[in-house]
């Protein structure tokens, strides 16, 4: 009888569309195709969560581990910054504002899991 494994996933690579289409892309990495990708990793860990047999600490502690929550709250401060470093008026309210809201939410990221 075949021995069902305890793991939430075992992953040893995986390749994106950008990987696939590396050389075709006139922009190099777009968000168009990298966005859909990590949300798809997600979905498949958030799968592999609700078929596993692993308590809520566990996860979450793979969670912190891996650093989801640093990765996802990057993206928001790197989003913050492009948002400044495109702007021609730093001194600008809305583009401020924009900026700020998007570093909030990378802040937001990271309590949260504080709070795990």
């Amino acid at each position: 009888m075949e021995k069902q494994s305890k793991a939430l996933a075992r992953i040893s690579s995986v390749e994106t569309s950008a990987e696939r289409s590396a050389g075709t892309s006139t922009g190099g990495e777009d968000l168009a195709v990298l966005a859909p990708a990590a949300a798809a990793a997600l979905g498949l860990l958030a799968d592999a969560v609700r078929r596993g047999g692993a308590d809520h600490d566990d996860i979450v502690q793979a969670l912190k581990a891996a650093g989801v929550h640093e990765a996802f709250a990057s993206v928001f401060d790197a989003a913050s910054e492009r948002v400044m470093e495109a702007t021609d008026d730093p001194y600008d309210f809305d583009v401020r504002l924009h900026a700020d809201n998007l570093a909030g939410a990378a802040g937001d990221v990271r309590r949260a899991f504080e709070w795990l």
